[in-house]
């Protein structure tokens, strides 16, 4: 049986606890940027753990998740106040031109957002059952889900061109094509609450069930498998493809970091405060991956390659 992979965890204070780090991304900058939810801002943290914040256009947006999409630009969703933000990172220098879009739809509750197969970024609003699409420019198109009250809420390509997402409420993972139809596969686990998704590398999406306490995949096609963790009760939060061939979460209500292979094994890592309440991860610019704790700092969680020592 492999061992279980060496691990190291580096953490780096980006703001106050009262600022919320929730959501990142690895920017197209050589930067990891995160939301600050609850300040209104968008925080540029570099790979040595430097930190830049940027306010945008209120202070109380709520922007929540964030994804770099294909235009150069960093996109985020701000769920209190309905807007999509794009900002372009600028040079050396630093600085940021910041940008927000009013969706079409009133208290639309924007929530997931990721860069879609055509060149656009495409949206969950959660408290509008609709999926957006927003251009560079600012042109949103809105198509709306064959169910109501399904809290769409994080969404990401698929490896088949279509936008995939977990409908939170409805117990469902969504499959839209880029011109809005739709399907929902229902999961089999009752009340399982879906929240983060991503592509795996074995060509499935992989989610995470926040009530249910479980890792779940899905294939192109709508099979699903579970995958129950150890701890039934850590409310695992977000997933994401690794750089060693598994998917990394986040275990909200447990202070820990896991690990999933693609066969289904499982390995958990505690944080060093087990209230660090860790939200979003990401695949860093710099090979390891990184998570997001909401008292106030980002995590580096470096895995050793096989054989060797943790990588940079």
């Amino acid at each position: 049986m492999p061992s279980r992979p060496e691990v190291t965890l580096q953490e780096y204070v980006v703001a106050g606890p009262e600022a919320g780090p929730y959501a990142l991304t690895a920017g197209p900058d050589g930067a990891l940027w995160c939301t600050l939810v609850h300040q209104g801002r968008i925080a540029r943290v570099t790979t040595a753990g430097d930190v830049t914040t940027y306010p945008l256009h209120t202070a109380t947006g709520g922007p929540t998740m964030i994804a770099t999409g294909t235009d150069g630009a960093v996109w985020c969703t701000e769920f209190k106040e309905h807007r999509v933000t794009r900002l372009v990172p600028g040079d050396a220098a630093g600085g940021a031109e910041v940008v927000s879009f009013t969706l079409p739809t009133a208290d639309a509750g924007p929530l997931g957002i990721a860069a879609g197969p055509d060149g656009a970024v495409w949206f969950t609003e959660s408290a509008a059952d609709r999926i957006g699409r927003i251009t560079p420019d600012g042109t949103v198109t809105e198509y709306p889900l064959p169910v109501r009250g399904a809290f769409a809420s994080v969404i990401a390509t698929g490896p088949d061109g279509a936008l995939w997402f977990t409908a939170n409420q409805a117990n469902a993972i969504g499959r839209m094509t880029p011109d809005g139809d739709t399907v929902l596969h229902d999961l089999p686990t009752p009340g399982a609450g879906p929240v983060g998704l991503a592509p795996g590398p074995d060509g499935a999406l992989w989610f995470v069930e926040i009530a249910a306490g479980r890792i779940g995949r899905i294939t192109t096609d709508g099979a699903v498998e579970e995958f129950p963790l150890p701890d039934p009760a850590s409310r695992p939060h977000a997933i994401a493809a690794g750089p060693d061939g598994a998917l990394w979460f986040t275990e909200w209500g447990a202070g820990r970091i896991g690990r999933i292979t693609t066969s289904g094994r499982i390995d958990v890592h505690d944080l060093p405060d087990p209230a660090s309440e860790p939200h979003g991860i990401a695949l860093g610019p710099d090979g390891a991956m990184w998570a997001a704790l909401e008292t106030g700092s980002l995590v580096r969680i470096a895995v050793a390659a096989e054989g060797g020592r943790p990588g940079r």
